[in-house]
């Protein structure tokens, strides 16, 4: 079977280093908050250029542990996507913030500026935008946006680490660094991935960045003294060297997802029930998920077809947020979201990741168009 994600093949080639890293952090027994942790935020912040990185549990700890930061109260609104995974928009609503959902871009599949803008209320104090499948969100916009109306900018960059963003006047910025905050997560799938839980948030105002170690750490500065309320939410040690060994070949790997997303393109040219994905302008694509929309096909016809070839398919993702039960107590106009509800229905994942070679990727693509045409 062909799958989505294929870990061990990647682990194979780093084993040694993984393996004797682990081994040393057993040996030492530093497994919560040791040298490797320490090593591998001054690493991640030195491949960033940002100020500061503060590790954490998770990525969805990373983005209630922003806000958080912020000061965001009860009943503050914080737009974000309906087009993402319910983690970006659940944190929100676990602070007692107010979220606001807006509609995407068709093509792109990134929360769009307009929609932002008219979206602003009184009660808005900030904007998650999601760097979703490997491209920047339109961050000058927002940026500005955000200033306009003196409102955070929380970025979620959990499928885009390592994506630039390129502003109107030659500036470059690694996704996640333009914001307030950036937040991610290494869960094993993601480009940059531990074999665990992991996520990290990127500062470069010093004041967070000590606020967000504090709170990380059940809002301690000084051990025992509790300034603030906190969390307990920490990158384990062993997991840190999974990281460190994966990051000097982070470019490498989007690389090569990049390689295999051309194919893709490329073979599905001239089909026209299958829409490849658009890439944005002034980011680069760092391919987490490859996503093509169907025109006028049967989705899970296709998906057994693939799945009887050995391929693996998915669907990111099947219901909007503005759809999902557990949101159903926040107010939102259900026609607002044309082009997030017709992505819902139409948009199929393929397997993507960094061990696909060209002869892989000729039988997807061949078992794709022996269905479609």
């Amino acid at each position: 079977m062909i799958q989505m994600v294929d870990l061990k093949s990647q682990y194979l080639k780093i084993k040694d280093e993984i393996d004797s890293g682990i081994a040393r952090v057993i040996n030492n027994t530093e497994f919560i908050n040791g040298q490797d942790v320490k090593d591998f935020r001054k690493e991640l912040a030195s491949y960033l250029n940002v100020g500061n990185v503060i590790t954490c549990g998770n990525g969805t700890d990373a983005l209630q542990i922003a806000m958080m930061a912020l000061g965001l109260k009860p009943g503050d609104e914080v737009i974000s996507t309906d087009f993402t995974f319910i983690a970006t928009v659940e944190t929100i609503a676990l602070l007692q913030l107010t979220p606001v959902m807006v509609d995407v871009d068709p093509e792109t599949y990134l929360i769009n500026p307009d929609e932002i803008e008219k979206a602003i209320t009184p009660r808005t104090k900030a904007i998650v935008p999601v760097h979703l499948f490997g491209q920047c969100a339109d961050m000058e916009r927002i940026m500005d946006i955000a200033r306009r109306h003196n409102l955070y900018v929380i970025e979620d960059t959990a499928q885009a680490i390592g994506s630039d963003y390129h502003f109107s006047d030659g500036t470059v910025k690694k996704a996640g660094t333009i914001g307030h905050i950036g937040c991610t997560s290494f869960f094993p799938s993601k480009n940059l991935g531990c074999y665990g839980d992991g996520g990290a948030l990127f500062t470069n105002d010093a004041e967070l960045a000590e606020k967000i170690s504090s709170i990380v750490n059940h809002g301690m500065e000084i051990r025992y003294h509790h300034d603030r309320i906190g969390v307990n939410s920490r990158l384990d040690t062993i997991q840190a060297v999974v990281l460190r060994a994966k990051l000097p070949h982070l470019d490498e790997y989007n690389n090569a997802r990049r390689k295999a997303a051309d194919f893709y393109d490329k073979a599905f040219a001239n089909c026209p029930k299958i829409s490849t994905p658009k890439r944005a302008d002034k980011t680069t694509h760092t391919f987490h998920q490859y996503v093509v929309r169907l025109n006028g096909v049967d989705r899970s016809a296709l998906m057994e077809h693939l799945k009887a070839k050995g391929v693996a398919s998915a669907v990111y993702y099947p219901i909007p947020l503005h759809k999902q039960k557990a949101f159903q107590g926040f107010k939102s106009d259900p026609n607002a979201f044309p082009n997030t509800d017709k992505l819902c229905e139409s948009v199929m994942a393929l397997p993507m990741n960094t061990e696909l070679n060209e002869e892989t990727l000729k039988y997807i693509t061949d078992s794709v168009l022996e269905f479609v045409k």
